[in-house]
């Protein structure tokens, strides 16, 4: 591990980012022309000394999760996030699953949507990141890795993760989610691990079976849902999608009809969203959360 050449280049990728590229605001008194210590640490959810201790070369080692949020933090490229785990002496992550690396670009519209509820996930529907507006509107994602932290997953082997949704949209939202599955297993080569995926499924509900021998395919680049707010109650927006260049990844946000009860609901969201989203609603480590 080259900790001294490690802090050197997290120093010189911050002094590259400005404010505006990660929806910060700049103030009168800024005296570095990048970001500051303070804000990439708040960016990747580190404190603000365990940062300094890493660009200062010190004995903190840091893991794979936060290497990974401080190339999103640093809006890192494919190149330069391999170049910051080699320096850690860890493997780079895969391009799937919750480790993969956000393509900056996305991160970059992601930061302008503060006033909508949007979030990127993978094509198997692994949540990477939230706003705060999504997760107030969606719930924060599971913390897991492997088949869990997918929600189609979820939807076929836990009841819990259907209370996002009335009842009566279930049959939409089962066959939508396989429909998309096929898409992304197919453009994925039916590799290991969607494979894998699709034959537990398969075993563990009749419902996802029945439905993945129809054949039917369908990309989910859009739709209409009915979301179940605890403190809004029933909250009708707009889903959309927008795809990176290789449809491994899609920026999904919500919006509101014009003229529908949603719009003051989403206004509603952002004054109550960081009240609701206390340490106490957060699940423990390894449990699930109870909305997608």
């Amino acid at each position: 591990m080259n900790l001294p050449e490690l802090g050197a280049f997290l120093r010189t990728r911050r002094a590259r980012i400005t404010p505006a590229e990660v929806g910060l605001t700049t103030g009168p008194r800024r005296r570095v022309p990048g970001l500051r210590r303070d804000e990439v640490a708040t960016l990747a959810g580190a404190s603000v000394d365990y940062y300094i201790e890493l660009e200062r070369g010190r004995g903190v080692q840091p893991s794979a999760q936060m290497l990974g949020a401080l190339a999103r933090a640093l809006r890192l490229d494919d190149d330069e996030r391999d170049h910051l785990f080699r320096l850690a002496d860890r493997l780079p992550p895969a391009s799937s699953g919750r480790s993969a690396h956000v393509q900056p670009a996305m991160l970059a519209l992601l930061d302008r949507l503060d006033t909508t509820p949007a979030q990127i996930i993978t094509d198997l529907h692994e949540t990477l990141v939230q706003n705060r507006l999504a997760e107030a509107l969606m719930g924060p994602p599971p913390h897991t890795s492997g088949p869990e932290a997918s929600f189609v997953h979820r939807w076929f082997t836990d009841p819990e993760a259907r209370a996002v949704y009335p009842e009566d949209d279930h049959p939409h939202h089962s066959r939508v989610l396989v429909h998309d599955l096929r898409a992304a297993v197919a453009r994925r080569g039916h590799d290991s691990p969607t494979t894998a995926m699709v034959t537990r499924l398969r075993r563990a509900s009749r419902e996802f079976a029945d439905l993945w021998d129809t054949g039917d395919v369908a990309v989910r680049r859009g739709d209409r849902k009915r979301v179940i707010h605890p403190e809004l109650g029933e909250v009708d927006v707009h889903c959309q999608n927008l795809f990176s260049e290789d449809g491994r990844q899609r920026l999904q946000f919500f919006t509101a009809p014009p003229g529908s009860p949603a719009v003051e609901q989403l206004r509603l969201l952002g004054v109550i969203g960081v009240q609701r989203l206390g340490d106490d609603r957060l699940p423990a480590p390894g449990g699930t959360s109870p909305r997608r």
